[in-house]
């Protein structure tokens, strides 16, 4: 079935899913599944078992040949990685270093200094230098990345995700981010990943690497990202769940940031993935219902330039996860009931100049650039090139049309809306309401710079 005819296969209303996930069968698909009569307290046993302190789990996470989804696996290490820093973080170490150095040449010494920490004020700091330097060489004689150092290279069957051929199939990850798992807890961790090919080309689904090229280019322009993240939860049978069988909920309308048994559906899914993203480091803003029952929301940042993209997949994971424990489906498709609201994900978008006092200039010339290339972003904004977003962006529903451009204060019908209290202040951001819910996040970061910042 191609992409065309799915998006015209409804059943009772409901899109038909199985085309993009060919594992999901007609039927109650969870309670034709194992994991259904699994007992999900017996794992608590084991989770308490002591570990060897050597030792942690790293959970490799990155997306796969459709765009969309994601895989994952787990390895053994035997050292605790550390996070990268930001470049702010990096800049006053380099200046504490320097200061404690100059210090230390100068520093007269007595005999009460020989207890203090050896950290504070080493005797032999050039010996000291010297062996960290060379454990360090040791410990990454594999790594790829000076930004994250420690984490080996890793390779998986790529002919399996649809990003090789069976014949050369191995593919590698590299390690881009680190947080904290949120499951095993303790020092394991998750690794938000980008792909390459046998001959470290990146794959067609590698849209970070691009998105990283155009970050470096304009990060003295600090961009910013806050991106809304609509899904749908489904039931078994593929209808949003808590829908009545067969029929529909009362029409919208009392849903959104609703309170109350009869209008908000799995909060408790909804709270543990609000509190797994903060545990795990993941900046999320906030969440709420959405105007279609069983649709929801959470917002991730702001996060500065490529980072969003890493904290919004790794939040999606999350949610990926915890659903399989809840047995519900989380569907990010941005329109899976017709004649009622889709999903996007929103992306508030901001420089430092649009921050400034009078930012709203520099805000306005942003849209203006936006104007001229609507059909380009429009492409790159869901992952099949704009056919899901016609789904979606309507005219109707809190939606735009898709053929047109248009802005406006306060307008949730635009392609672009200029919250109230941002015109009003006169500085800010700028709300793109364009992308699809199942976009690539790096792919929309990278079109907003690129057209905002670096004009290109």
């Amino acid at each position: 079935m191609n992409d065309e005819r799915l998006a015209n296969v409804i059943i009772e209303g409901i899109t038909d899913h199985r085309k993009d996930n060919p594992k999901i069968l007609s039927g109650p698909v969870l309670t034709n599944s194992p994991n259904a009569v699994l007992s999900k307290t017996l794992l608590g046993r084991y989770n308490d078992l002591p570990l060897p302190a050597d030792k942690i789990i790293a959970t490799y996470v990155w997306i796969d040949g459709t765009g969309e989804h994601l895989r994952c696996k787990d390895r053994t290490l035997s050292f605790i990685p550390k996070a990268p820093k930001d470049k702010l973080t990096e800049v006053i170490e380099d200046l504490n270093n320097k200061y404690r150095l100059e210090f230390y040449d100068t520093f007269e010494r007595t005999h009460e200094h020989d207890y203090l920490p050896p950290y504070f004020f080493p005797k032999d700091l050039d010996g000291i230098f010297d062996i960290q330097c060379k454990w360090r060489k040791r410990v990454n004689r594999e790594s790829f990345d000076e930004n994250l150092k420690d984490l080996p290279i890793w390779n998986y069957d790529g002919s399996s995700t649809g990003q090789a051929d069976g014949h050369n199939s191995d593919t590698f990850l590299v390690a881009r981010a680190i947080y904290k798992d949120p499951f095993r807890r303790g020092n394991h961790i998750l690794v938000m990943c980008d792909t390459y090919k046998y001959n470290m080309e990146p794959t067609e689904s590698n849209h970070r690497l691009k998105c990283q090229e155009a970050y470096e280019k304009c990060k003295d322009d600090e961009p910013w990202f806050g991106i809304e993240q609509e899904y749908i939860l489904l039931d078994s049978d593929l209808r949003p769940f808590g829908w009545p069988p067969g029929g529909f909920p009362p029409p919208q309308g009392p849903y959104y940031c609703g309170v109350g048994a009869n209008k908000v559906f799995a909060r408790d899914l909804v709270e543990a993935h609000y509190k797994c993203c903060l545990y795990a480091g993941v900046p999320i803003a906030g969440t709420n219902a959405e105007v279609m029952p069983s649709q929801w929301e959470f917002q991730v940042g702001p996060s500065v330039g490529v980072s969003a993209g890493d904290d919004l997949w790794v939040a999606r994971y999350i949610l990926h996860r915890l659903a399989e424990e809840y047995g519900v489906i989380v569907t990010f498709d941005p329109k899976p009931v017709q004649e009622w609201n889709g999903s996007g994900a929103h992306t508030n978008f901001s420089t430092k100049k649009m921050r400034e006092d009078n930012g709203i200039i520099e805000i306005e010339k942003a849209i203006d650039k936006l104007s001229k290339v609507h059909m380009k972003h429009i492409k790159v904004y869901d992952p099949r090139g704009g056919k899901d977003n016609e789904r979606r962006l309507t005219g109707l529903h809190e939606t735009a049309s898709i053929n047109d451009f248009s802005a406006g204060v306060a307008s949730r019908t635009s392609s672009i809306r200029i919250p109230r209290a941002v015109a009003e202040e006169k500085k800010g951001y700028l709300e793109d309401r364009r992308p699809a819910s199942n976009c690539d996040p790096y792919a929309v970061i990278d079109a907003l710079m690129r057209t905002c910042v670096l004009n290109e």
